[in-house]
């Protein structure tokens, strides 16, 4: 066990991990073209902050959370989601009194104790975007372009973005009563995590994922239907900025998302393959959550993005994931003093931006010669001892085989010249 990770968890190899700076290396660009900065929050929070933020009817609270007491015997959890420790951030650096809407960004790890599923494990990692201080529906919109330009960038095509608005405070109680009245001819039916839903959240009925209760949400009431004037007025704009933005949406009533805190829009964009469906990124409105922690009354909105999820997809779709820069240039050295006067041109070239290595292990040339291969250098640099007495470094094109003798004090221009 001691050389095996735990289940649920995955390592991230140097030979892959590329794959992870691509995808980051955009996040960060696109991030910054709309605005928005880095927040970094601790990865466990006190248990209360998603007891009561999460919501404790959710999956996440009631079954999927890493909780333990800690040696002063406090409840504290790893996140299991992002938005929590933003908002509690929000709250105790005071940014609410600073200029708003405050545009914030994060690439986190999270945890939830679940069974292992297509792209999402029990340590996972996490894109997100929070704004807090403006309810309008153009940042709805905003939020949702940013998503679909990040997939633009990464050359992802072929998915579905889909909204709904499930309501606010005001209007959504009428929709409950009557969601309620609908459901409780098929509670039989039903599955038990939505009989225990049935009286505290009945609105999560409908994103159960048991057929049964898939089948009876498709004939139960619509919330659209019972939205007031303002939750009616929010959606159709958030539609319009949309449409002005040439982005193609489906509205689905049948999404709600997972967590309790959403208030007026909720969104998913949707990866088909194969007659399956996967959610590569779900987000939408909650505006009560700010006040609901403990802060003044915030509207807020954002989104969540699986990492390996999104990588996974970018496999499927096979993608070209460009290698970052490998190393450049890999001396060879016979003899000691080869060695050490090669450490010393290995600095210079580092300190000069040329990524490059020598050989570590005391190979014999033609040993070294065979690593330099395996790792794809394009350039080798020989030092022997006729090289050292003559202030000259051997430089060999590993693609062409050819050679030529430069002296030390030429060899960085060389390099930076010849090397693409």
């Amino acid at each position: 066990m001691i050389a095996k990770a735990p289940r649920g968890t995955k390592d991230v190899l140097p030979y892959e991990s590329y794959k992870w700076h691509y995808v980051e290396d955009n996040i960060r660009e696109i991030t910054r073209l709309f605005g928005y900065k880095e927040i970094r929050t601790p990865t466990f929070e006190h248990t209360e902050l998603f007891e009561r933020g999460v919501g404790e009817t959710t999956d996440v609270v009631q079954k999927e959370m890493y909780t333990f007491d800690d040696k002063g015997g406090r409840s504290i959890t790893l996140k299991p989601e992002g938005t929590a420790g933003a908002v509690r951030a929000y709250i105790e650096g005071g940014l609410h009194s600073m200029a708003q809407p405050i545009k914030m960004y994060y690439l986190t790890p999270v945890f939830r104790y679940e069974k292992p599923q297509t792209g999402r494990l029990r340590e996972h990692h996490q894109f997100g975007i929070e704004v807090f201080g403006a309810p309008e529906a153009s940042v709805d919109a905003e939020i949702i372009i940013l998503a679909m330009t990040l997939f633009s960038r990464l050359n992802i095509k072929g998915l579905e973005l889909r909204i709904n608005s499930i309501g606010c405070p005001a209007c959504r109680p009428r929709y409950h009563t009557v969601l309620k009245e609908y459901l409780a001819g098929h509670l039989d039916e039903m599955c038990s995590n939505c009989k225990q839903r049935f009286e505290r959240n009945p609105l999560r009925s409908l994103d159960c994922k048991e057929e049964n209760c898939k089948r009876i949400a498709l004939n139960a009431p619509v919330i659209l239907d019972y939205l007031c004037d303002e939750c009616k007025q929010h959606f159709d704009e958030l539609q319009q900025y949309l449409k002005a933005a040439d982005i193609p949406y489906k509205v689905d009533p049948m999404i709600v998302r997972g967590l309790d805190y959403y208030t007026k829009t909720v969104f998913e964009i949707i990866f088909s393959e194969d007659e399956s469906e996967l959610t590569v990124c779900g987000g939408g409105r909650y505006d009560g959550l700010v006040k609901l922690c403990g802060g003044p009354d915030t509207p807020g909105a954002g989104f969540g993005m699986g990492l390996e999820r999104l990588i996974m997809v970018l496999e499927k779709r096979k993608a070209m994931i460009p290698e970052s820069d490998n190393l450049k240039v890999m001396f060879i050295t016979k003899g000691d003093k080869a060695r050490r006067k090669a450490f010393q041109l290995l600095d210079s070239l580092r300190r000069e931006g040329i990524p490059a290595d020598m050989d570590h292990l005391d190979r014999s040339m033609r040993a070294q010669f065979k690593y330099a291969d395996k790792t794809g250098v394009p350039c080798v640099c020989i030092l022997g001892e006729d090289e050292i007495e003559n202030k000259q470094v051997k430089i060999r094109d590993m693609a062409t085989g050819q050679e030529s003798a430069i002296s030390m004090e030429r060899l960085i221009p060389y390099l930076k010249d010849n090397l693409k």
